[in-house]
């Protein structure tokens, strides 16, 4: 990892990703001029532990500091480290459903030892806890990747899952808040638009945030919730006010990627309106370069309020405990061979 000091100024409000598997010289460049808070891997990055170390080393060497570079590491269908190098996942309620009464453990032992993985490479953060809340109409996309139908069963998983990452020395990322279980299409894709009284919200999505209200890091949703504003979450000063005032979170908030076709517009334009809305940080995904570009100076330098909570965030990023790896598979195992199932 980059061992130099943390520049005094602003960071870039932005978090970007790369092309491939090694930053290119026109990649080192902008992002030396652009100093995004941090980076997101995908796929396309990884290849073998040692490329991944040195992709990562190379990204934080261009910022002259250890900035987060986070992935998405669910398990099942969302996963970017893979099989044979890596471990395989079961989707997230598929295994929660396994554990049955010891889901908490498993879920907590599961992301351990994920966390594990990720800081073996140089990966320090994961977009990880998801506690939006499943319900029978909850897109696919999402469906299988939640822990479940019960708001307060998938706060207390949040929880355990959060804390794996946090004992493991890995920034865990909740979302997508303040909940996407209601949407019916996918965002990827589609403006979801959910039609509810406020209260609903209140009672059943919006509770396991409050639950993890402290977490260092959260994302945002691209849905709409009628009841609130008519724009998705990420562009809206009413919703990002109840995340802030009503939910209670004060750590670093996220957008999701600001170029799922959700939201509609340019580049430019979301990413200013996404920080005009109250986001501290727009997650830009799978772009040119010249897309990037766009993001980062339309998101411009944090203000004095996202840099503290981005420097707080940081300081969460703790040296891992150590642990017994073959102890935790081995209770892992026993968990999902139904002890404890009742």
């Amino acid at each position: 990892m980059y061992s130099g000091n943390d520049p005094v100024s602003n960071w870039g409000a932005c978090i970007l990703d790369a092309d491939g598997l090694r930053l290119s010289a026109e990649e080192r460049a902008f992002f030396r001029e652009a100093d995004p808070f941090g980076f997101i891997l995908f796929a396309r990055n990884v290849d073998t532990p040692e490329q991944l170390r040195a992709l990562c080393d190379d990204m934080r060497e261009t910022v002259g500091r250890e900035a987060p570079i986070t992935i998405d590491q669910e398990g099942g269908r969302v996963q970017r480290l893979r099989a044979p190098t890596w471990r395989e996942w079961l989707p997230p309620l598929d295994h929660v459903r396994t554990a049955g009464q010891e889901a908490e453990r498993a879920m907590y032992l599961r992301y351990r030892l994920i966390a594990d993985e990720l800081r073996t490479v140089g990966i320090d953060s994961n977009c990880a806890p998801l506690v939006d809340v499943a319900r029978d109409g909850t897109h696919p996309f999402l469906r299988n990747r939640c822990y479940g139908d019960d708001p307060r069963a998938v706060a207390g998983i949040g929880r355990a899952v959060m804390q794996a990452h946090l004992d493991g020395g890995v920034l865990p990322v909740v979302k997508h808040i303040p909940g996407h279980g209601r949407a019916v299409s996918d965002s990827h894709h589609d403006l979801p638009q959910v039609d509810c009284l406020k209260s609903e919200l209140q009672e059943v999505d919006f509770m396991p945030f409050q639950h993890l209200k402290d977490a260092p890091m959260a994302m945002t949703a691209h849905v709409v919730y009628s009841a609130i504003d008519h724009a998705p979450a990420t562009l809206s000063q009413d919703v990002i006010r109840i995340i802030r005032n009503e939910i209670g979170f004060d750590g670093l908030l996220m957008t999701d990627d600001i170029s799922m076709k959700a939201l509609h517009g340019d580049l430019h334009s979301l990413s200013h309106g996404a920080i005009d809305a109250g986001c501290d940080v727009v997650l830009h995904c799978n772009g040119t370069l010249a897309e990037r570009r766009q993001v980062a100076e339309a998101a411009g330098r944090m203000g004095t309020q996202a840099q503290k909570r981005a420097e707080t965030a940081v300081a969460a990023r703790k040296t891992p405990d150590e642990i017994d790896i073959a102890a935790l598979e081995a209770e892992l195992e026993t968990l999902l061979k139904g002890v404890g199932n009742g």
